[in-house]
């Protein structure tokens, strides 16, 4: 069957070593880390009480790779970073619920990336007790890194998050301050979806959101072995 309209490309982000990763979906968790969770002004349960973890998600073609200048987004007045881990799966999850322990088999490589917030709005949506997709999950969100392969990253909880604005650090963390670990966010997901390769998941973001302005250069680091610098136009 003839398309009827041009397909539009699919979005990839380079991989370290050759190749690319293309993107199927964009998972996102939300309040991962009890101090940003504290700072939104949730409450921060017990480690035995987590309770469940909080989900959303942005078009495959929120990415922005490169050097590209990022666009300050429309209908807002109020852009936040939020540096976040990123995890790339390189193998569809088995059919049914996938357990913890084999849910790492599923990760092929790691990046670090921004979830850009339209702020203002999600207060709006929030107040109104509506959902906050266009807060989150608007053109040029989702800013990503190179991706480098999981056996060169090794063990993630040591790395620090971190994010520099102009120079000037905004969010700093180690990741084994994330209240749900890889593992566990992915066996949660594949409870409420059919997990594939080519997904990207943003594993949440430590305490220090704070407002962008046109001109901004950032620059987010996991450890010492991924970087993404940008500017905001």
């Amino acid at each position: 069957m003839t398309d009827l309209i041009p397909a539009l490309p699919q979005p990839r982000i380079p991989v370290e070593g050759g190749g690319t990763f293309p993107v199927h979906r964009i998972y996102c968790v939300g309040r991962n880390f009890a101090d940003h969770a504290r700072e939104m002004g949730a409450a921060v349960p017990a480690a035995a009480a987590r309770g469940q973890p909080m989900f959303f998600m942005k078009p495959a073609d929120a990415i922005v790779v490169g050097n590209a200048p990022i666009p300050y987004p429309s209908a807002t007045a109020d852009l936040h970073h939020e540096v976040e881990l990123v995890v790339a799966l390189g193998k569809d999850a088995p059919a049914g619920v996938l357990a913890v322990e084999d849910a790492m088999a599923l990760v092929l490589a790691y990046g670090v990336g921004l979830d850009l917030t339209r702020r203002d709005l999600q207060a709006a949506a929030k107040a109104k007790g509506g959902p906050w997709d266009i807060a989150k999950g608007f053109d040029h969100s989702a800013p990503v890194s190179t991706l480098v392969p999981a056996a060169q990253v090794g063990d993630l909880e040591p790395l620090e998050l971190s994010l520099e604005i102009n120079g000037q650090l905004r969010q700093k963390s180690t990741l084994d301050q994330m209240i749900w670990n890889v593992p566990e966010i992915l066996h949660e997901l594949s409870k409420l979806y059919a997990l594939r390769a080519g997904d990207l998941v943003f594993m949440g973001t430590p305490a220090g959101v704070a407002a962008l302005q046109r001109g901004d250069r950032f620059s987010a680091k996991l450890g010492k072995i991924v970087q993404r610098d940008g500017v905001i136009a």
